[in-house]
């Protein structure tokens, strides 16, 4: 064994086993099927995106906001394949708000092409109201703020493409839809009879068929009653 001369001073050693000699030797190059790539932000927006328009409506405007959200394909055709948002707009006839819109969608898309996790971005968007109040949905189901249906919209596609999780029904949701069930229990062979103040045609085309059980099913056979003012008295 040769002898190394040390002429500085040692300020720190460690013992190498021979193990470790094989250890730190260089691995071989991957191949090209297992280079995974991950989003970052000076990932190149390629030629063609695929992405979903999602339309929005609500009463505090006359004029529909249409949100297209684009994603890229990370790692296509490899068992790494990944579908990641990349870009999001907004377009609408409505200009009141025009600044708000452009410069969201450029934050929004920003964070998007940054990577890493960015459902975060749900929950912010969700906790935003308006001072002016919020609206209520067709549905019946409250907004906070037309920002805060933007969440919403959001979460609908990073669901849709696998990021989010959809939720469940709870064990007291599941028990509720049961019972809700037309044929989920035996019904009682007690008639039904209807009174309608607003549809009178309605009334006469429920009198004249047969009588209907009286169960928690009954409104699938009354779509013309729309369930306004309406009467049930079960004998």
């Amino acid at each position: 064994m040769a002898n190394i001369k040390i002429d500085k001073k040692i300020a720190k050693y460690r013992v190498q086993k021979p193990e470790a000699k094989d250890a730190a030797a260089p691995a071989p190059a991957l191949k090209a099927q297992d280079n995974v790539i991950w989003m970052h932000e000076k990932l190149e927006r390629p030629e063609v995106l695929i992405g979903s328009t999602y339309k929005i409506k609500t009463p505090v405007s006359d004029h529909a906001m249409y949100v297209t959200i684009n994603d890229i394909v990370l790692n296509e055709g490899t068992p790494h394949e990944q579908r990641r948002p990349f870009e999001v707009f907004i377009n609408s006839k409505n200009l009141d708000h025009f600044q708000w819109i452009v410069a969201l969608t450029r934050v929004i898309s920003a964070v998007f092409r940054k990577g890493g996790d960015t459902t975060f971005l749900v929950d912010e968007l969700k906790a935003v109201f308006d001072p002016k109040g919020g609206y209520w949905q067709p549905g019946g189901k409250f907004m906070p703020s037309t920002i805060a249906e933007l969440g919403y919209v959001i979460e609908r596609h990073l669901q849709s493409i696998g990021l989010l999780k959809k939720p469940e029904l709870d064990v007291h949701q599941r028990k509720l839809v049961i019972r809700s069930a037309p044929n989920s229990r035996p019904a009682p062979s007690r008639p039904m009879h209807f009174q309608s103040r607003i549809f009178p045609k309605a009334r006469s085309s429920v009198q004249s068929a047969a009588p209907l059980p009286c169960h928690d099913g009954w409104l699938q056979y009354l779509p013309e009653l729309r369930r306004f003012e309406v009467r049930i008295n079960c004998a």
